[in-house]
């Protein structure tokens, strides 16, 4: 079906689409911050600085040769790990994927596939390409960055399961059977 205002955007765009990520709840609006905008934010800005931080910003020699084609060798493997399993996790949450750590309001609980391994393989999958690009750049700043993504996934997991605690009952059960970050161990 398609949304009367769509037509006056001067494009058709499917009602169900146009309008998935609202921010209506049965409680009234919940507003970009509630809904972890913040989180969005830093992610974003780390993820940047992973990418654009200079590598001699700390002052530290160049990497040797040895070490430089090793480096560029386990982190090419691993940013292609992480982009695998960032690419197999959003498949896995088809129509509940959504940037925020707040489930959408018409989503459901993702337990199956690569979400019965681990309970955030797109987080773990983003983190591998920070540390994998690190290594394949050779930044040590890029890898202390990665550090500091780690943590910050770790931090922004534990704010979204307090939402899906909320959300769905059977949160808790999934919480105890399965992994956060790093399948069979945490």
């Amino acid at each position: 079906m398609i949304h009367p205002t769509a037509l006056s955007l001067g494009t058709i765009i499917p009602e169900r689409r146009r309008f998935k990520h609202n921010t209506m709840t049965t409680k009234g609006k919940v507003s970009l911050l509630e809904r972890g905008l913040i989180w969005v934010l830093i992610q974003l800005v780390l993820l940047c600085g992973i990418v654009l931080i200079p590598r001699d910003l700390l002052g530290l020699p160049a990497w040797s040769d040895g070490i430089n084609i090793a480096a560029r060798l386990l982190g090419g493997m691993i940013l292609f790990a992480g982009l695998v399993l960032v690419a197999i996790s959003a498949l896995y949450l088809g129509t509940n994927l959504t940037i925020f750590p707040h489930p959408l309001d018409d989503g459901s609980l993702t337990q199956s596939g690569i979400y019965a391994i681990v309970r955030h393989p797109m987080y773990a999958g983003v983190i591998l390409c920070g540390w994998g690009y690190g290594l394949f750049v050779n930044s040590t700043p890029g890898l202390v960055l990665s550090l500091i993504l780690t943590l910050f996934f770790d931090r922004k997991a534990h704010f979204e399961e307090a939402r899906l605690r909320a959300k769905y009952p059977e949160y808790d059960q999934y919480q105890k059977r399965v992994k956060k970050l790093i399948p069979f161990i945490y």
